[in-house]
């Protein structure tokens, strides 16, 4: 059989070993040397040193474009052509890609020198941040833990919830997604990220996503530090019923169990709150906060933790570095989330999120009733998904219900592939074997791309429906490109 490094020469040229040696003796190049002189290798570096099975996967869907800038709610590509952009870097890009106000912070400490990560030692933009987050959280929080990340977050509650309560015990929803370290991981209600990393956390225990009978049950034991949930579920934008956040937190109050929200995807703006817990006005122990901080300029992430359960953790002057993350606070990140809370602030983005949320179901919904194949259309704020099932005529539902057997959720490609080579649209779909298709648009995102995504989305399920030719058509351009991936 021919090597993975054989296979790849043709796609990339030089091999590693020979690259490695030709490079030895050089120096570095500068970031403008590269971007200048180099342009046009993403794939080939991608296939050669990082992820090969990406880029099979982007050359077969047609998605291996050469991206050369970002900017407000757009992708552009090497020859100019821009691509709205709905998958947002998975929810990062709140205020726009590159927005200006927060590269200007971010040049700012570098030109002020800052005395950045003293580590025996704070500093004061992460204070400050501290400070305005707080500032914008419900009065049940009153500190704050930096991270980098949203998965470094949700270990940091998982570590805080079990020293403040003295319990062994975390419990988390059915098809939640927190992170992918294994301490988030074992809280991840998705076997395929799951699976072939075990054995994972002990003492983390899995309970129906809008289930109140099953998490009074399992706080019942006794035993339990913490129920960890997304107030919105980001896999598959799963919205609970109006009486089941408050429910569970006061289930989890009763049974002395912290309550934490998981707002790495749904906060900073993204529903049309400063955080969705404002929807069903929740007050509780901990608040994981990430993704949109920075504007997408710089990794961030933070805990937002009461007073009881904080001083409970760093009880004494020994205690006080039992959790932490070395570049946590950094004032880089510092000053990228206070300039991403200036923009949300100045630009009215939280407001603008929920208008163009409102806008874009009013013009969404519909779908629902002309089309066999539409299932729901659901969102809040700009989260936002629609999900299909399988058409009403007996042998088009058989073919569905055959091919879906073979490849869970390949409706949902026939959507997403012309979107993108068609009318570029770039959006995703919404987890592993689900026909369920989410957007998650910059928050400055113009009426007009709204209403041009619902347009092209239409044109789009209209072809598709008609599912045997759709699916021909589909089998006959991936088979094209997958061949070609092959060569």
């Amino acid at each position: 059989m021919v090597g993975i490094f054989d296979e790849l020469h043709g796609v990339c040229g030089t091999r590693p070993d020979t690259l490695r040696a030709s490079m030895s003796a050089e120096p570095a190049p500068t970031v403008s040397d590269i971007l200048a002189t180099r342009g046009g290798e993403e794939m080939a570096l991608n296939d050669r040193h990082l992820n090969p099975q990406m880029g099979r996967i982007l050359r077969t869907l047609g998605f291996d474009r050469v991206w050369t800038g970002g900017e407000g709610a757009h992708l552009i590509e090497a020859h100019g052509e821009r691509y709205l952009d709905l998958v947002g870097g998975y929810g990062v890009f709140a205020i726009g890609r590159n927005h200006p106000e927060a590269i200007a912070a971010v040049e700012q400490v570098l030109a002020a020198r800052t005395g950045n990560l003293p580590q025996l030692g704070v500093t004061l933009l992460s204070g400050v941040l501290a400070e305005q987050l707080l500032a914008r959280a419900p009065a049940s929080v009153a500190a704050m833990v930096p991270a980098n990340t949203g998965t470094e977050a949700v270990e940091a509650a998982i570590k805080i919830a079990r020293a403040a309560t003295g319990r062994p015990r975390v419990l988390y929803a059915e098809h939640a997604f927190h992170g992918l370290t294994l301490g988030s991981l074992s809280l991840n209600g998705n076997a395929e990220f799951r699976d072939g990393f075990g054995p994972l956390l002990p003492g983390c225990d899995p309970v129906g996503f809008g289930d109140c009978d099953a998490l009074e049950s399992e706080l019942a034991r006794g035993d339990v530090a913490a129920f960890v949930v997304e107030p919105v579920q980001g896999k598959g934008v799963n919205i609970p019923a109006e009486e089941y956040l408050p429910g569970a937190q006061r289930l989890c109050r009763e049974a002395g169990a912290l309550f934490v929200c998981d707002e790495v995807q749904t906060g900073i703006g993204r529903t049309g709150r400063f955080l969705a817990l404002e929807h069903w006005d929740l007050q509780p122990d901990m608040i994981c906060l990430s993704k949109a901080l920075s504007g997408g300029l710089v990794p961030v992430g933070a805990v937002l933790v009461s007073r009881a359960a904080f001083d409970k953790v760093f009880d004494g002057m020994e205690r006080a570095v039992r959790h932490g993350s070395t570049f946590g606070g950094n004032d880089l990140a510092a000053a990228a989330a206070l300039a991403t809370l200036r923009v949300l602030d100045s630009e009215g983005l939280v407001a603008r999120a929920q208008r163009m949320g409102e806008l874009l179901l009013e013009l969404t919904r519909p779908l629902v009733e002309r089309f066999d194949v539409v299932a729901d259309v659901r969102g809040l704020g700009l989260m936002w998904a629609i999900e299909f099932g399988p058409p009403g005529g007996a042998g088009a539902r058989r073919l569905w219900e055959r091919v879906e057997a073979r490849q869970p959720g390949l409706f949902s490609q026939l959507v997403i592939v012309p979107l993108f080579a068609e009318h570029k649209i770039l959006c995703q779909v919404a987890g592993h074997h689900m026909n369920v298709i989410k957007a998650l648009p910059a928050l400055m995102v113009e009426e007009a791309e709204i209403r041009r995504f619902a347009a092209a989305l239409e044109e789009t399920i209209a072809a598709a429906e008609r599912y045997p030719s759709a699916l021909a058509r589909f089998g006959l351009r991936t088979g094209i490109r997958a061949a070609r991936v092959r060569r």
